[in-house]
């Protein structure tokens, strides 16, 4: 019972995940705005996202063939899977932060990690109201 309640959870938490890693690394190249040489990164949410769940092997992940082999986590990534974004325009100090880009993907980024927060409070809301019993309404 609570493998099929953590399965029904397990795409939403693995998208809020990385949503608050993606908030993390543009929180990052905001603050690094002004530092000289700086190149601002990103990730590739869909693709990440469908590593997360298993819809997609990831290149260069070890293999498990046998039952003893241990599987990377779900979710984990490394740091060189990141994305380097591109300079809208050359600067002299070869910083890549696009302000107005990393304001506006911070923004939009936020609002999806909130609708996620809200998706899986309603789906515990509703496997909760589903589990009451009949006669305490």
């Amino acid at each position: 019972m609570i493998n099929r309640l953590t399965d029904a959870l397990n795409f939403q938490t693995q998208a809020l995940a990385l949503r608050s890693e993606r908030q993390r690394q543009l929180a990052s190249n905001i603050a690094n705005a002004d530092t000289p040489g700086y190149q601002a990164r990103d990730m590739d949410f869909a693709r990440a996202l469908r590593e997360a769940t298993g819809m997609t092997g990831i290149p260069g992940a070890l293999n498990t063939t046998s039952a003893g082999h241990m599987a990377p986590l779900a979710g984990a990534r490394a740091d060189h899977e990141k994305l380097y974004s591109t300079a809208a325009q050359t600067n002299l100090d070869s910083n890549s932060v696009d302000m107005d880009r990393e304001r506006a993907n911070f923004a939009d980024n936020a609002v999806k990690y909130e609708a996620t927060l809200r998706f899986i409070n309603g789906s515990v809301r509703t496997t909760l109201d589903a589990m009451k019993s009949h006669n305490a309404a």
